[in-house]
């Protein structure tokens, strides 16, 4: 199988970066290697082993440990099982699956069925929203509720938009390796400076082979089929996937909709008080 690294240095300095994240969020965790059809999926094990289980999902070029600190809280309400999707600068296997059908539902209901939990709830940012939804196309069973912020596959955003803001300034970095450009870049998706992004897609834009293909949007049809409660948080300023728009389209195609929440000043990234918000929101769900 080819790398998704461009060298090993770029991968041990990705992974680095990983490490220090992980780390520096001063939790006690444990690591399990889960087999899939599609290769090995790594996932960091924390939170209350005596609680219900809940599954995080992280967004595109990311890995767990940042899925750990967006939804940080969670650990005293639910044992947390958060995923290395694969080929994402992270631990898991460089398989690269399609977005255009079924596999990465499949994929995570493998891990969930060798995990062995039962009636999951699933969380998920942004490329994490699809590859849920992703499952619940594939399976709609043994996950009892789901909450996706600023998930990708309901709705896309202005294409130009995302050229010009997003990709030029991220090619530019690629080309110049001058950190404005990567700075410019996270300045349209996220709402507030986060310096550890910087640091890390400074490292992935040059060292990692990066998915540059059109996300899809979930068809009327496959939503409708699903019956799992879902929580929708979009956000108002989102470039990507713009909140107002999703919402609508969401109310129109999704039966099981059970709550939806706009973030009003939050671009595609939320801040940490409104991660706060939607940690508080899940927590509620136990209740």
């Amino acid at each position: 199988m080819e790398s998704q690294y461009k060298s090993e240095t770029g991968k041990a300095d990705i992974l680095n970066l990983y490490n220090q994240k992980l780390e520096d969020l001063n939790i006690n965790y444990q690591y399990q290697e889960v087999e899939s059809s599609f290769g090995k999926t790594n996932v960091i094990i924390t939170g209350d082993a005596t609680k219900p289980p809940i599954l995080l999902v992280h967004g595109s070029n990311g890995c767990a440990p940042i899925a750990l600190e967006t939804y940080k809280g969670l650990e005293t309400h639910f044992q947390i099982f958060a995923v290395d999707v694969l080929a994402q600068p992270n631990k898991s296997a460089e398989t690269r699956l399609s977005m255009k059908n079924d596999d990465y539902g499949k994929w995570l209901h493998e891990v969930i069925d060798n995990l062995k939990l039962n009636n999951v709830t699933l969380a998920g940012f942004s490329f994490g929203g699809l590859v849920i939804l992703k499952a619940l196309e594939f399976k709609d069973t043994n996950i009892k509720d789901v909450f996706l912020t600023a998930p990708a596959y309901i709705v896309n955003g202005n294409p130009l938009k995302a050229l010009f803001k997003v990709f030029i300034p991220m090619k530019r970095y690629i080309k110049t390796k001058n950190t404005k450009y990567v700075e410019r870049f996270l300045n349209e998706l996220f709402t507030e400076k986060d310096e550890f992004a910087i640091q890390f897609l400074s490292k992935v834009f040059l060292h990692f082979k990066m998915d540059f293909t059109p996300v899809p949007v979930i068809n009327r049809r496959d939503a409708n089929s699903i019956k799992t409660p879902i929580t929708l948080i979009a956000a108002k300023h989102d470039l990507m996937f713009p909140g107002e728009k999703m919402i609508k389209r969401a109310h129109k195609i999704f039966p099981s909709l059970k709550t939806v929440v706009l973030l009003e000043q939050s671009k595609h990234v939320q801040n940490n008080r409104d991660n706060e918000r939607i940690v508080k929101r899940i927590q509620g769900s136990l209740e």
